[in-house]
């Protein structure tokens, strides 16, 4: 009788324990951020998800990574930020494709007291208590101060941008526009066209206005995309070394290409820190810290004279 006893006690204490261990994972679920890019067609954004995916691990969160297929996909961005919303996520990260579209849905997390947090592109609003990028205007200057250096201080040069929508697309259009325009009165830029960040659009952008300006003396591929059409461009139509082709961020086919001369240089931003920087923000400002509004990840300018060196090869995402 006495064995039924202990034996009924033993099965009672394993009941309040499961009971007990149920209702501490019931009142401590794992944090979820749901983390979306512009895109995934690029090496820039598998970068930024290593990063993120550091710092989920670092921190003990789960995260989703996730973007549209390209990034003119501005509604499929929006259709997956209302979904990530609609799970009701301690915080979300998010690299917005258009700087005002989103802001509804931004005040909808405002509201459900849903931290959101900017990674690479910013928007046009003060709800994100934090954004993770490069500063693009001062990076898009440098690129045109090198562009000017270049071309001997004068002559044509068109731009290819990846969207007029983006923080982005905006502020590197208008950090190398505004550079060349304030500071170098004897270079003329001829045209600036949007390839959406896709290479074959940009290519065949970058090819007509080429047969139109056959005189131009440098092109600006201000992201990943817009500089391999611009490349591509330029060997399809048997102009290197006769246009100084100077692009942003890296992926192999501009490192190839600065390697063998054909891209004069380019900016790196350092994606996988613009990943990490985002996903540990988000987990500061869910547990009430105090997080930078701004969180500058940097900016470097790469060419054949530093490609290889130990401060920018880690920088580069191939």
């Amino acid at each position: 009788m006495k064995k039924v006893r202990i034996g009924f006690t033993l099965v009672c204490l394993l009941l309040v324990v499961s009971l007990l261990s149920g209702l501490s994972l019931a009142a401590n679920p794992r944090i979820y951020i749901p983390v979306i890019s512009k895109g995934f067609q690029h090496q820039f954004w598998q970068a930024v998800k290593l990063g993120a995916e550091k710092a989920a691990k670092e921190f003990d969160v789960d995260i989703t990574f996730e973007g549209p297929e390209s990034e003119a996909m501005v509604d499929k961005q929006i259709d997956m930020l209302q979904t990530a919303l609609s799970k009701n996520p301690k915080a979300i990260c998010l690299a917005a494709l258009d700087s005002k579209a989103v802001i509804p849905l931004l005040m909808q997390a405002k509201a459900s007291n849903i931290p959101v947090i900017g990674f690479d592109s910013g928007v046009d609003s003060d709800i994100p208590v934090a954004t993770a990028a490069t500063d693009n205007v001062a990076a898009a200057a440098l690129a045109a101060d090198k562009m000017a250096q270049l071309i001997g201080g004068k002559g044509e040069v068109a731009v290819i941008v990846h969207d007029q929508t983006s923080r982005t697309g905006i502020d590197r259009r208008d950090g190398f526009v505004n550079r060349i325009k304030s500071k170098y009165r004897n270079i003329k830029i001829v045209d600036i066209q949007y390839g959406a960040g896709d290479h074959l659009k940009s290519t065949d952008l970058a090819k007509a206005i080429m047969q139109a300006h056959p005189n131009l003396k440098g092109f600006f591929g201000a992201n990943e995309g817009s500089a391999i059409g611009v490349l591509n461009a330029v060997t399809e139509l048997k102009k290197t070394g006769k246009i100084v082709v100077v692009g942003y961020d890296s992926g192999k086919p501009q490192i190839d290409a600065v390697h063998s001369g054909k891209m004069a240089g380019a900016i790196t931003q350092n994606p996988i820190g613009i990943g990490y920087e985002a996903v540990k923000a988000a987990v500061m400002a869910i547990k009430g810290q105090k997080v930078k509004k701004v969180i500058d990840t940097g900016f470097f300018w790469y060419d054949r004279t530093n490609i290889d060196s130990a401060q920018i090869k880690p920088l580069l995402y191939d």
